[in-house]
């Protein structure tokens, strides 16, 4: 942690991408604790310290002529607790070999314990760089086959909008760099700073998936690939009940088996982690305002409300309709 108790960021700034993928997060990171305090007519309490550096230490450019100036090289850079890549061009192989110094950079930063996150095609850079192997990732849907053939090690889950595995954190499109951003805010500093930055700049909460909602990831970072399918079929499947006998089968694995390695590699047996995916999915439907405990509670597969507060309360601390009045997004 940084002194003061704020974290350091860092954004750096590619050519001939997107301005937008480096100044929305800068905005974000800025404004958090600080923005929303100001305006309630507070002392601004800024949880994060926010710098730009490019490859070089010079000015870039982006796709459409906006010059950015960065305020170092990343040669220069101190410590950090998270490095986060502005988008590039469409297609890697046009830019990345102007770009190779950053690599070998994003993997000691990594390996040094830093936090590390891609928007949109500047995803690629920690694809290169085989931080992403094996890993979940997403990136923009419209690259997404370029990418697959270039990186096939990576696994790629374009239908999502912001992806976390290990430490690494990848968002889909250009406007995904505010989603992701936000999703960080969350991260490190709590939901309640990430609700009041995103009422501050008027952003929506971030979504997960390109498509609708999703929920990835909630266990913590493991390398066991039989778990991840058997998360991601949870994950699919929230809304009904998967029986232990479904995921032994698909896994091959006994019963006991499953249990065991289930727990090993997540911290949770399939029946918590079940739980946790439904409370997820439905937190973000009492963040969007639902009218209705009941029929969020049916929507996650509880058809027992009162089951269902019990539950959603002793994982979040408070009952579905207090956390929607706390936590409700308003734009006003």
């Amino acid at each position: 942690m940084a002194e003061n108790g704020k974290l350091d960021v860092v954004i750096v700034l590619v050519n001939e991408g997107y301005a937008s993928t480096a100044v929305g997060p800068i905005e974000v990171f800025a404004s958090a604790g600080s923005m929303f305090n100001e305006m309630r007519g507070g002392d601004p309490q800024p949880r994060f310290r926010v710098k730009m550096a490019s490859i070089d230490g010079d000015p870039i450019e982006s796709a459409y002529g906006l010059r950015i100036s960065p305020d170092s090289s990343i040669a220069d850079v101190g410590r950090a607790d998270l490095v986060m890549v502005s988008a590039s061009g469409l297609l890697p192989s046009k830019w990345m070999s102007r770009h190779a110094a950053l690599l070998p950079w994003l993997a000691d930063r990594y390996h040094d314990g830093t936090l590390v996150a891609g928007v949109c095609s500047g995803v690629a850079f920690l694809a290169e760089a085989g931080l992403l192997d094996g890993r979940r990732a997403t990136t923009h849907w419209g690259v997404a086959d370029t990418f697959r053939r270039r990186y096939p090690k990576v696994d790629w889950r374009t239908d999502m909008l912001i992806t976390e595995d290990a430490g690494l954190f990848c968002g889909g499109g250009v406007n995904a760099a505010t989603d992701l951003s936000l999703y960080l805010v969350e991260r490190l500093c709590g939901h309640r700073v990430s609700v009041e930055c995103s009422k501050a700049l008027l952003l929506d909460m971030p979504r997960l998936n390109q498509l609708g909602y999703a929920i990835l990831p909630l266990g913590r970072p493991h390398e066991d690939s039989k778990v991840r399918q058997l998360e991601d079929h949870l994950i699919a499947n929230f809304q009904r009940e998967v029986p232990i006998n479904e995921l032994a089968d698909m896994a091959g694995m006994s019963r006991r088996t499953l249990m065991r390695r289930f727990k090993d590699a997540t911290g949770s047996l399939p029946g918590a982690y079940l739980q946790m995916v439904r409370v997820a999915a439905a937190r973000r439907m009492l963040e969007d305002g639902a009218h209705s405990i009941q029929q969020v509670g049916s929507s996650v597969g509880y058809e027992d409300t009162a089951f269902f507060r019990r539950v959603f309360k002793r994982h979040i601390g408070m009952t579905p309709a207090s956390y929607r009045e706390r936590f409700r997004f308003r734009h006003a």
